[in-house]
């Protein structure tokens, strides 16, 4: 070999070795260390180890929670965090050259007392002791059948007591008036039955947080349920996206796009999604006619931790919604046409602000767009209908949090003004014109509150609160809503005993009937008065027992209301006004009870509820109507309710869960007998494969039993329980 060929060699090898080091020297650790709400925790200890091996490095995260180790050695690596008042975490690394991933280590509450818990995250409801809650996680979700479905709030009835569907509207003890929060952000929305898509994508759902009563004083506008989605931050995600791709009878797909990434500082998630289906309503006849729907929309969120003390944190979502009205053989025969077009824009932020471990400031405007767009077909008769209903929420809330000792006080204000555009149009088929009338009407409600939450012992903890609202629109109203709620710690038993008592005040819908409408409604042998906000009178009392890792928790509910908010129809037109009856009464007892994994491999989820829901007529306000006084059954009365869900990991990396859905029976006509009682079957089984890949198959109410839910007088009069739906849906998840 040539002198030259041989120093060449060298000189190669030299260069090799040279960056090899380099290499080596470059290879790193670094992460973040979050408390729940994503907020940095510093001072943590951070402990790396490659293997068992000794020794191991260590150090403490900075005042923004960040650490890191350099010239570490290839391989595996386990990184331990731990910091007081957190559970200690443990994650799995693997380190190689010219790669350093940035490690989010979320540290989880060391407390029992889920309160505590809860009150930690911003992103979570502030809630009372006393407040029966239902936590539901995004395997869940994915996992149980029809539940990850664009168009389904089976994350939400199959796991919740007293909580279903009925005339394409989510009931939750005996209401239709219900709150939706979107990662704190709260979706102001003062309409009723104006709208029957969700106004969230299952999928997009991290963890589904439900409250049904006991709500501390930061909330009150709408009684009868409280649903807060936890979306993904993107810290959970290492630059990783989600495809979801989904096909099925009637024509159905519903795929998704989903990513998520981060920074040490910096996170984000974004989604987009779209979905079609030949069945979309509830059918008023057993067979499926004319009842295509679709849809489209998209997520974002995006979190920025500007310090140990300031996190901000903006969310924003649309989505846009078609669905024909479904037939029956004489109207589909007569040539009717309806369609329902709906449209939901939302966009708020957070700002949240530490001034120390004990006093914190949470910031949060917002902005709602809500539309909903009935378009009568033309061979319609009598009348054909075209009313567009175009409602614009703006708003904002302010918190400060502070403990001290025992107390754990929180004060704060809640504003929001709202701007309805609304064009009512009545053609008569045949005949011509007879009106169109456009209306805008304004509203706006200020709210002040405060709510402690005071422990005198460490078995007993009381809450109390104080809400006060003004609101101004078509009429002008004030309220005052006092809670009280407590919790008794049994001792050695760990049972808790708890129970509230509380008023909560509705806001109207900003609904009105003036000139030709009005005109019409008259000849029709109607009324309209502007309505009232409701106003109720709501207390529980339940036990909450673990044991051996199950959790049984009981709750008995009454609650009284007047100026009870619902709706009807005006003739056969398809209009939809809103009404209040002169009160009601909802009461009853619900039982959830939840497993832990039992052996190794099930866990099972019940939710059984018994109850009565009456009105008190006369009609008061809105769409008046000959309504006898006295008491009645509401059209959604079900005595009993039972969902059960049992979540199996099998061998291989596959996975079941059948589920079953039970109902009583709602009332038939205008009573007192209801239908027959009915059962429901749905399976899911699925397979995780290679890396990153799932392959499931779903099937909801797989007996194909189909039976008259309900006769109440919306879209087609009267509905018929769904047809069997079969669909398969392929995920993967990838790193880009």
């Amino acid at each position: 070999m040539s002198p030259i060929r041989n120093r060449i060699l060298r000189a190669a090898c030299l260069w090799l070795t040279l960056f090899s080091a380099l290499a080596a020297a470059q290879n790193v650790i670094r992460g973040v260390v979050h408390d729940p709400a994503h907020r940095p925790v510093p001072g943590a200890q951070v402990t790396a180890r490659k293997g068992d091996q000794t020794p191991r490095e260590s150090t403490q995260s900075d005042a923004n929670g960040e650490f890191r180790f350099d010239n570490v050695a290839e391989g595996a690596w386990t990184v331990v965090v731990a910091a007081a008042g957190f559970r200690p975490l443990e994650q799995q690394v693997l380190v190689a050259p010219g790669k350093a991933p940035v490690l989010h280590m979320a540290l989880q509450l060391a407390a029992i007392n889920e309160t505590v818990t809860v009150s930690e995250a911003a992103d979570r409801l502030k809630a009372q002791t006393a407040t029966p809650r239902v936590l539901v996680a995004s395997d869940d979700v994915g996992r149980t059948p029809g539940a990850d479905q664009t168009n389904s709030l089976a994350m939400i009835t199959d796991f919740t007591p007293g909580a279903y569907m009925v005339h394409d509207m989510l009931h939750v003890r005996g209401g239709h008036q219900v709150n939706w929060l979107i990662d704190g952000v709260p979706v102001i929305n003062t309409n009723i039955a104006a709208n029957v898509a969700p106004l969230v994508n299952p999928k997009d759902v991290e963890e589904l947080e439900v409250q049904r009563g006991g709500y501390s004083g930061e909330y009150g506008d709408r009684t009868y349920g409280f649903f807060n989605v936890v979306t993904p931050s993107g810290f959970e995600r290492d630059h990783q996206a989600d495809l979801v791709l989904s096909a099925g009878n009637f024509y159905s797909t519903d795929d998704q796009l989903a990513l998520g990434g981060h920074s040490l500082r910096f996170a984000y998630f974004a989604s987009v999604d779209a979905n079609r289906s030949e069945l979309g309503l509830a059918t008023p006849i057993s067979q499926v006619i004319h009842d295509q729907e679709s849809g489209a929309g998209g997520f974002a969120s995006l979190l920025y931790n500007l310090s140990s003390r300031d996190q901000l944190r903006w969310v924003v979502s649309a989505r846009q919604d078609h669905y024909q009205v479904p037939n029956d053989f004489d109207l589909e025969a007569s040539g009717v046409r309806d369609l329902d077009e709906e449209r939901d824009y939302l966009g708020g932020f957070h700002w949240t602000h530490a001034f120390s471990n004990d006093l914190l400031l949470t910031v949060t405007p917002s902005y709602h767009f809500n539309g909903a767009h009935y378009l009568g077909g033309p061979m319609d008769s009598p009348f054909i209908l075209d009313d567009n209903q175009r409602s614009n929420y703006v708003g904002g809330t302010a918190a400060l949090q502070a403990r001290r000792k025992r107390h754990n006080l929180r004060v704060g204000v809640d504003f929001w003004a709202q701007h309805d555009d609304t064009f009512f149009g009545l053609t008569a088929n045949p005949g011509g014109g007879v009106l169109t009338q456009e209306e805008r009407q304004w509203a706006h409600s200020s709210t002040v509150y405060a709510d402690d939450q005071f422990q005198p012992a460490a078995w007993l903890t009381l809450d109390l609160g104080i809400r006060l609202t003004r609101y101004s629109g078509l009429v002008n109203e004030n309220a005052a809503s006092p809670r009280l709620g407590a919790a008794i710690r049994i001792p050695r038993l760990n049972w808790t005993l708890h129970g509230y008592y509380a008023y909560y005040y509705q806001p109207p819908p900003l609904d009105s009937l003036a000139g030709p409408s009005l005109e019409f409604a008259q000849e029709q042998g109607f009324g309209f008065i502007p309505l009232s906000g409701e106003r109720d009178i709501q207390h529980d009392v339940g036990l909450t027992v673990p044991l051996r890792g199950w959790t049984l928790e009981t709750d008995n509910f009454h609650t009284s209301a007047r100026n009870f908010l619902d709706h009807d129809v005006i003739g056969n037109s398809g209009i939809f006004v809103p009404l209040t009856d002169l009160g009601a009464v909802v009461s009853g007892t619900e039982v959830s009870l939840r497993s832990p994994r039992l052996f190794h491999r099930a866990q099972w989820r019940v939710a059984w509820s018994n109850q009565t829901a009456q009105g008190i007529g006369p009609i008061t306000g809105g769409l008046l109507e000959d309504a006898p006084a006295g008491n009645f059954l509401l059209d959604h009365d079900q005595r009993n309710t039972v969902t059960s869900v049992l979540s199996l990991s099998l061998p291989h990396n596959f996975w079941a869960t059948p589920a079953c859905q039970f109902g009583s029976g709602f009332l038939n006509g205008d009573g007192p007998s209801h239908l027959p009682p009915h059962w429901t079957f749905d399976l899911a089984l699925g397979k995780e494969f290679r890396e990153g890949w799932t392959i499931a198959a779903n099937a909801v109410n797989l007996a194909n039993t189909r039976y008259l839910l309900d006769t109440s007088n919306t879209f087609g009069g009267t509905h018929y329980i769904n047809p069997r739906e079969i669909y398969g849906e392929l995920r993967f998840r990838f790193h880009f």
